[in-house]
């Protein structure tokens, strides 16, 4: 009997050691925590265009550029000549071919996701009025001075009544300017547009306005 008992302690005491020995190791590294929010970056015109430059020319060797425009959100509306959102259109002469590249550099919802996004490859045909291609180096007035511009012939009355008003940019060569131009377009686009004022892209000059 005292034998039995000496066995059964035995059996119990290496029991004991194996399952202390096969337990996991106590965590004591700290919870991980979120990773921070990256801060919202807004260009002006040039430097955004500078970026899908860098793009394009890796898309093709000869490509230019004959449209870029932004996009106002609600955490930057573009009031300072800046935005967070810069679309670029491109055309290969060489390959009769267009392609679009957009720059976002921010995390809002009501933009797209930050960084570079192309898109497919589409026809291109440098004989259209609004395919004109130009080189960056007409591109002097950036998108800044032409919102001062813009703001001296009606945008500061506008925006002093709305200061959330969103101005918009678009950057095209003009044939009936025969240069490169600025659209300052506040409020909206098109039929929305509150106020539209056209600026020398080249020389920084007031062009005209509309209404």
């Amino acid at each position: 009997m005292k034998t039995s008992r000496l066995a059964l302690a035995a059996l119990a005491l290496l029991l004991g050691c194996t399952s202390t020995n096969n337990s996991p190791p106590a965590n004591n590294s700290p919870a991980p925590t979120k990773s921070e929010v990256k801060a919202t970056e807004a260009e002006l015109g040039r430097a955004a265009l500078q970026k899908t430059f860098i793009a394009a020319r890796g898309w093709q060797r000869d490509a230019q550029p004959y449209l870029e425009f932004s996009q106002p959100t609600k955490e930057v509306t573009g009031a300072d000549g800046k935005a967070t959102v810069w679309t670029a259109s491109y055309g290969s002469e060489g390959r009769s071919l267009g392609k679009t590249f957009t720059w976002s550099g921010t995390e809002a919802a009501d933009a797209p996701p930050r960084g570079l996004s192309p898109t497919p490859e589409d026809s291109f045909s440098s004989s259209n009025s609004s395919t004109h291609l130009f080189d960056l180096n007409y591109l002097k007035t950036d998108s800044d001075q032409a919102f001062k511009v813009a703001q001296e012939h009606g945008g500061k009355r506008l925006l002093a009544k709305n200061p959330a008003m969103p101005v918009y940019y678009r950057l095209i060569w003009e044939r009936r300017d025969s240069g490169l131009v600025w659209h300052v377009n506040y409020g909206g686009t098109g039929a929305d547009s509150k106020l539209a004022v056209t600026v020398n892209a080249s020389t920084g000059q007031f062009l005209r306005k509309e209404p």
